[in-house]
């Protein structure tokens, strides 16, 4: 599964995993929230960078590195709840008249 980057859509691309005997699925358009990594990057940015300043581009890139590392022991739980692939369908839900 990939999202619908240009670069990901190219002949080379498309042509390499037909010969792979690989199914690329593209993610729809503009769905973050179905794209795993974007959960990841949305806790970092939440967790290490969030209402602080940094005063250099190294404690800035330190702090992501730090929480990066980490995800799997200090975040380990919150992690674990957030990269489930439980997603909200709307197979049984009703619709509202527009």
């Amino acid at each position: 599964m990939m999202n619908n980057a240009r670069y990901k859509r190219c002949a080379l691309v498309q042509n390499l995993a037909r010969h792979l005997r690989n199914e690329l699925l593209f993610l729809p358009s503009y769905s973050p929230n179905l794209n795993l990594i974007e959960r990841p990057w949305k806790f970092v940015k939440k967790e290490c960078l969030a209402c602080q300043w940094l005063k250099t581009f190294d404690a800035f890139t330190q702090a992501i590195d730090h929480c990066l590392n980490h995800l799997h022991t200090l975040h380990k739980a919150k992690m674990d709840s957030l990269l489930t692939l439980s997603f909200q369908t709307f197979q049984d839900e009703p619709v509202a008249a527009a």
